[in-house]
């Protein structure tokens, strides 16, 4: 589980598909204390939870490496990350952590792509379209997490919304690098989803 409280900008050093293009190993940079990932740890690349199969540190940066499987480049954006890609990073919550923003899985639910931007002068406005499917767990002042970044929900228009980022958030995530045409992960609220479902069952 994780929090959508980005900790690190990472970025893709090292990429390796196969042959068949089923599985691509990832080797990623970051800041962490490199004692502290163990393999199998769990880390959110972007919103999409990878597990950590190899670590260690080269010069001053801390390195991990990664498998993202075919089904997260089906489903997510992986299938467009390459060396130079810079990812949103996030630890799993451990027992006893600040809670800063809502309850995520790291399991992405698909892709939204960014309609508009619109610089304001404390703020950046950012209006996305998704799928019908998503946009139905998608609702004014609920949650929503974007490449791994916990965000609320301002509009909801049909299969468009969209959320205010303040300054802080532009500086410390990946966010002040969108523009339309951006394609970001997105995973919905879980209690939106289960509430969807048990209304279903009724």
């Amino acid at each position: 589980m994780f929090t959508g409280i980005v900790t690190d900008i990472g970025e893709i050093v090292g990429f390796t598909p196969t042959a068949q293009g089923q599985l691509h190993r990832l080797r990623i940079a970051c800041r962490y204390d490199q004692t502290t990932i163990a393999d199998g740890a769990s880390i959110a690349c972007n919103g999409v939870c990878l597990t950590v199969v190899a670590s260690g540190v080269a010069g001053s940066k801390t390195w991990f490496d990664v498998d993202a499987a075919a089904e997260t480049l089906a489903l997510t954006t992986a299938k467009h990350w390459k060396v130079g890609t810079r990812l949103n990073l996030e630890r799993a919550l451990k027992i006893g952590d600040e809670l800063g923003g809502h309850i995520v899985a790291g399991h992405a639910d698909g892709i939204a792509t960014i309609v508009s931007r619109e610089d304001l002068p404390d703020m950046a406005r950012f209006e996305l379209s998704t799928t019908r499917e998503l946009a139905r767990f998608i609702a004014t002042k609920g949650s929503i997490t974007l490449d791994g970044v916990s965000l609320t929900v301002n509009t909801v228009k049909d299969v468009t919304f969209s959320v205010l980022i303040i300054p802080h958030t532009l500086t410390v995530t990946t966010i002040g690098g969108w523009k339309t045409g951006t394609e970001v992960n997105i995973e919905v609220d879980l209690m939106a989803r289960y509430a969807a479902r048990l209304t279903e069952m009724k």
